[in-house]
């Protein structure tokens, strides 16, 4: 009886294999030797699908950015721009949530990633077609790029230890309750998103109703439809 034969290697498989690894021991645990080891196939054919360890990270990546819904950008959505920002968001995060290791490649921007590029475009496309400037509309994106990973690249709760005695009220007298933290990890951290994220969509807000308000020159020409946004800088 024949044998079963391996399946046959892919890029699909060498980044569903670095994806594991990288959840469950970091980025550290990804080399080509260690990769061609769990695939059971000899090093030299992995060059034929990537030339180097960072590629296959920058594959890793992007696979993670396609678990983020874009759904809301959609011409055809009916929420406004604050509220696609807002889900958006909170998907962005969740999918980084699920794969924390590989939050700082994600960081870095999206480079040549076709999904980190599909997020960027949908973004910025979305500000301006909802009347932002497209300068401003840039700055939006980046800001909210690094509101979300820099939220996912460590936990506040999880950064103090369980021992109640290392908060000595002589000279903590404020964190009397820190010890605490740890065990409600999930909770203090998604609060303190949402609390951010609202914070910065109200700011964000305010400054829409400033782009969106005509200018005196505007107002002195009744004749002419006025911009929601005017162009500006």
């Amino acid at each position: 009886m024949a044998r079963p034969r391996k399946p046959l290697l892919s890029r699909d498989r060498i980044v569903e294999a670095a994806s594991a690894l990288v959840d469950a021991e970091g980025l550290d645990a990804v080399s080509t030797r260690r990769l061609a080891a769990v695939l059971g196939v000899s090093g030299p054919s992995l060059y034929n699908h990537f030339r180097n360890k960072d590629e296959i990270l920058d594959a890793v990546a992007d696979a993670v950015s396609v678990q983020v819904d874009l759904s809301m950008f959609d011409a055809s959505d009916p929420r406004d721009w604050r509220e696609a920002l807002h889900d958006w968001a909170l998907s962005y995060r969740a999918a980084l949530a699920a794969h924390p290791h590989i939050v700082p490649v994600l960081a870095r921007g999206p480079g040549r990633r076709p999904a980190g590029l599909r997020v960027a475009d949908a973004v910025f496309g979305a500000m301006v077609g909802a009347g932002w400037p497209p300068a401003q509309a840039t700055r939006i994106g980046a800001l909210m790029r690094y509101f979300i990973t820099g939220s996912a690249l460590g936990s506040f709760a999880g950064g103090f230890v369980d021992d109640e005695s290392a908060y000595d009220p002589a000279d903590y007298p404020h964190l009397g309750q820190a010890h605490l933290l740890a065990d409600h990890r999930r909770q203090v951290d998604e609060g303190a998103f949402e609390t951010g994220l609202r914070a910065l969509l109200d700011g964000l807000a305010l400054q829409y109703e400033e782009y969106a308000r005509p200018t005196e020159e505007e107002y002195a020409r009744p004749t002419e439809t006025v911009r929601r946004a005017p162009n500006r800088p």
